[in-house]
């Protein structure tokens, strides 16, 4: 804002949540979007298994099928596509609200400097990305052993 420096800290900390609330909810929607009809998809797919059909003409509730056998199966295929999801929304479309909503960002940064063929700023922004990528890949493969604890690295064999 115009009197961003006469505000008090508890004013600036509104200020900024109140300009950076668009570009989050843009960037939220798109994710929101493939996720949801990863996480229907999968639903489906699960739903039309044997082991559903088993649990229903045990006499089983549609909340304990739900809850109790189709749930963590769906969710394995959900978390294992999440890393992508949030990649793809994450780096290709900073670069899209950034310029929007007139933000500078990693994503804006690391277009600038390509056009401009400034490698190490190129490379930078890449190394941040792929760490990033990296970093949602392993919180992944723990988000696994939280969702079915019958998944266990340790024992692994390879």
């Amino acid at each position: 804002s115009d009197n961003f420096e006469t505000l008090s800290a508890w004013g600036k900390v509104k200020d900024y949540l109140w300009h950076i609330t668009l570009p989050v909810l843009a960037s939220t929607i798109s994710g929101f979007a493939t996720l949801t009809l990863l996480t229907k998809n999968s639903f489906l797919d699960e739903m039309k298994k044997q082991y559903v059909t088993t649990a229903k003409a045990k006499g089983l509730s549609e909340g304990a099928v739900l809850y109790g056998h189709v749930f963590r199966n769906a969710m394995l295929i959900v978390i294992a596509g999440f890393p992508a999801v949030f990649i793809g929304v994450f780096f290709g479309a900073s670069l899209i609200i950034e310029t929007i909503f007139s933000l500078d960002g990693l994503g804006r940064l690391g277009f600038e400097a390509a056009v401009a063929r400034d490698y190490p700023i190129v490379f930078g922004t890449l190394f941040i990305f792929g760490l990033i990528s990296l970093v949602v890949g392993i919180l992944s493969d723990l988000m696994y052993v939280l969702v079915d604890p019958r998944i266990d690295f340790e024992r692994r064999e390879g």
